[in-house]
């Protein structure tokens, strides 16, 4: 029987413990080998409940012995020195998005996996959704035919916390930059340039905060396809994740799963049931196949789905869009970086 691969894990918050009960003899192969939080007392709790070993330091994990590879799910500004850190050890790695809020820092990160040689995986699941990744499939075997647009819709249930969202870099980088992914995925083809509206519909505080909760953002790929994104940070309904693509040949989408398959009628009409709450209850599967292709990457050699410049290139298309709300203008992405 093959020896699993053992995960150490960077951040014990809610993503982490999420990955945490994942890789806790949920993917045949892998297996929870050591945990560690800069708050102690939440990597003591996680230990505990998936019997890991606590370490007391990110270099004591990245070094431990029972762990072959390396799970970043900490805060964002701790990503780029942490992946340093893997890769000086050579250490395979999964990495959470956004790699950071900074280019050059992002650049770094790339500089040192590449010199060190490490397989590296970045933590975009959507792209591993059966229903969003038909999609791309319909899109890349030609059954869509030219792609002339692209609609992206990403509503949340509700806002995030304050205190959250003025640590997270804006809605442009800890929301949308999902959707900036998704458009490059679905079209295979790179963005050229961005023009987005941002507005505060949801909570006033989250503008104080300078931020907003309701965005539409328009893009042109390289191919001459155009996307556009609609996001808010409250929909009364329920988690709500579209995206549909039309072309010469035709259409494809993906919808909304249903919680339950029930219909109800009567003389006035009908009724469905509610979509999903809450994330964890759409992308579970998607999550769960994420790491099996990281342990095919790093056990099989198989090429990484989803590379440190795939994770570069939606960074810059956020901070493009943030860039046209401050100025209301186009902003072309190579003036970016």
């Amino acid at each position: 029987m093959t020896t699993p691969l053992r995960i150490g894990l960077l951040g014990c918050g809610r993503i982490g413990v999420m990955h945490a009960d994942l890789l806790s003899g949920r993917i045949d192969g892998l297996t929870l080998g050591a945990v560690y939080d800069v708050v102690g007392e939440a990597a003591e709790r996680t230990g505990a409940r998936y019997d890991a070993a606590v370490a007391a330091s990110p270099d004591e994990l990245i070094e431990h012995p029972e762990v072959d590879a390396v799970a970043i799910c900490s805060s964002t500004d701790t990503h780029i020195d942490l992946l340093v850190q893997a890769a000086a050890a050579g250490k395979p790695v999964f990495i959470e998005k956004p790699l950071s809020l900074a280019l050059d820092q992002v650049d770094r990160g790339i500089a040192a996996a590449d010199a060190a040689g490490i397989p590296v995986q970045v933590g975009f699941n959507r792209r591993f959704d059966p229903s969003h990744r038909l999609v791309r499939d319909r899109v890349a075997d030609g059954d869509v035919g030219d792609v002339h647009l692209v609609r992206i819709t990403s509503r949340d249930p509700a806002p995030p916390p304050v205190s959250y969202i003025e640590v997270s870099g804006g809605i442009f980088l800890d929301m949308t930059i999902h959707d900036f992914d998704m458009a490059r995925f679905v079209t295979g083809s790179e963005v050229v340039d961005v023009f987005a509206h941002a507005s505060v519909r949801v909570d006033p505080a989250i503008g104080e905060a300078g931020d907003y909760d309701t965005l539409v953002v328009a893009m042109r790929h390289e191919n001459g396809a155009i996307t556009t994104i609609d996001n808010s940070r409250q929909a009364v309904y329920g988690y709500d994740q579209r995206v549909e693509v039309f072309g010469s040949g035709g259409m494809a989408a993906s919808d909304n799963p249903l919680t339950t398959t029930s219909v109800y009628r009567n003389a006035d009409g009908g009724q469905l049931s509610t979509v999903p709450y809450f994330f964890l209850d759409r992308y579970i599967p998607s999550y769960l196949a994420e790491w099996e292709s990281f342990l095919s990457m790093v056990r099989d050699g198989t090429p990484t789905p989803v590379s440190l410049a795939d994770g570069r290139a939606p960074l810059v298309l956020g901070l493009a869009a943030g860039l046209s709300v401050r100025e209301s203008r186009l902003v072309r992405v190579d003036d970016i970086g």
